[in-house]
C-alpha cells in the first residue's frame, strides 16, 4: 500500500512555503497550555478548574473568582477525535472522499506535532464501539495512525456517533491533551453540548468540521458541492444515496433551484448555529470543504487562534 503521509507532507510543504517557519512555529505553539511560569492570560473560574490556578488578587479586584493561564514548557499530547462510521465513507463538498479529507487534517496536525517534539494518540469510532490507539512519537507511528482511520473508514458498517466518541474521552481520558474532533456538519446536539463543556474543562478543544457534498446538483454548474452522498472521482455523480439509509435521492430533483436554494439555506443556518455555540464555549473551528484548500485552512486556523491570545 503506498505511503498516506508522503501525499501530506508535500501539501504541507507547498502551503508552508507561503509563510515563515517562525510564524508557523508560533502559530502551532499557541495551541498550547500547561503550568509553567510564564503568564498567558486570564479566565472565569469554571467547575474543574485547579484551585491553585485561582488568582487571588484578580479575583478581589473583579469580585468573582478567575483563574490564571500559562504558556507550556513540556511536552504535549494531540488526541485526534475522529468519526469513522459510515458517514466518514460519503463525499465531500470537493466531490471527493470525506474520508482523504480526513487523513489530510490528520496528517497535517500531527506532522506539526511531530516537528515540535509532541506525541499523539487517535480516539476512533462509530455506534458499534469506539477504539483508542496508543501514543505515537514518529511518523511511522503517524502512518500507522493515518492507515488506521483508512482502514475503519473503508469497513465502516455501523452509523457515525459523534457523542460516544467524546464521551469515551470524558470518561477515560484524564491527563490534559490538545483534543482535535474531525467530524462531519451533522447537527450539534445538546448531549454534544454536554460532553464539549465537560470537555474543554478539562482539555484544549479544537473542531474540525469536514463539510459534505450536496445532495442536489447545482443548477448553474452542474455539481454538487456536499451532503452524505455516495460517488468518488472527479466529477460529480448524478446518483446520489444517502450513505447511512441508503434512500436515493430521485432523479427528477437534480438542477433543480428552487430546491437547491432551500437546502443552501439550511445548511447556512445549521452551520451558523454550530459556529455560534463554538464560539461560545471558546472552541477554535474551521470548516474543510474540499482538499486544496484544507491546509491552508488549518495554518489560517493556527494563526487566527495565536491572535486572539496573544495579539
Amino acid at each position: 500500500m503506498a505511503s498516506l503521509l508522503t501525499p501530506v507532507k508535500g501539501k504541507l510543504f507547498i502551503d508552508s512555503t507561503r509563510k515563515s517557519t517562525h510564524a508557523l512555529d508560533g502559530a502551532y505553539a499557541s495551541l498550547l497550555r500547561g503550568h509553567s511560569l510564564d503568564f498567558d492570560d486570564l479566565r472565569a473560574y469554571e467547575y474543574g478548574d485547579q484551585i491553585r490556578d485561582i488568582d487571588w488578587k484578580a479575583t478581589a479586584r473583579l469580585g468573582s473568582p478567575v483563574v490564571r493561564r500559562s504558556l507550556a514548557t513540556r511536552m504535549h499530547t494531540v488526541l485526534f477525535a475522529v468519526d469513522t462510521g459510515l458517514a466518514m465513507t460519503a463525499l465531500a463538498h470537493d466531490e471527493k472522499p470525506k474520508k482523504d479529507l480526513a487523513i489530510l487534517t490528520v496528517g497535517v496536525l500531527g506532522l506539526l506535532a511531530l516537528r515540535h517534539g509532541d506525541d499523539f494518540c487517535l480516539v476512533s469510532g462509530d455506534s458499534s464501539g469506539v477504539r483508542r490507539r496508543e501514543i505515537g512519537r514518529s511518523e511511522a507511528a503517524l502512518e500507522h495512525t493515518l492507515r488506521t482511520i483508512d482502514h475503519a473508514v473503508d469497513a465502516a458498517a455501523a452509523p457515525s456517533d459523534r457523542d460516544a466518541v467524546l464521551s469515551y474521552i470524558a470518561r477515560t481520558i484524564a491527563r490534559r491533551m490538545i483534543v482535535v474532533v474531525v467530524t462531519d456538519d451533522a447537527p450539534v446536539s445538546d448531549e454534544t453540548e454536554r460532553l464539549l463543556r465537560r470537555l474543554r474543562v478539562q482539555h484544549d478543544v479544537l473542531w474540525i468540521t469536514l463539510r459534505d457534498a450536496e445532495p442536489v446538483l447545482d443548477p448553474s454548474t452542474g455539481s454538487g458541492t456536499g451532503a452524505r452522498s455516495t460517488g468518488s472521482g472527479p466529477a460529480p455523480q448524478r446518483a446520489r444515496r444517502d450513505v447511512a439509509t441508503r434512500w436515493a435521492i430521485p432523479e427528477f430533483v437534480q438542477g433543480d433551484a428552487e430546491l437547491a436554494a432551500e437546502l443552501h439555506a439550511a445548511d447556512a443556518a445549521e452551520a451558523a448555529r454550530t459556529e455560534a455555540l463554538l464560539r461560545r464555549l471558546e472552541i477554535t473551528h474551521v470548516p474543510l470543504a474540499e482538499q486544496d484548500e484544507a491546509v491552508g485552512a488549518l495554518l489560517r486556523m493556527l494563526d487566527a487562534r495565536s491572535h486572539v491570545r496573544h495579539g
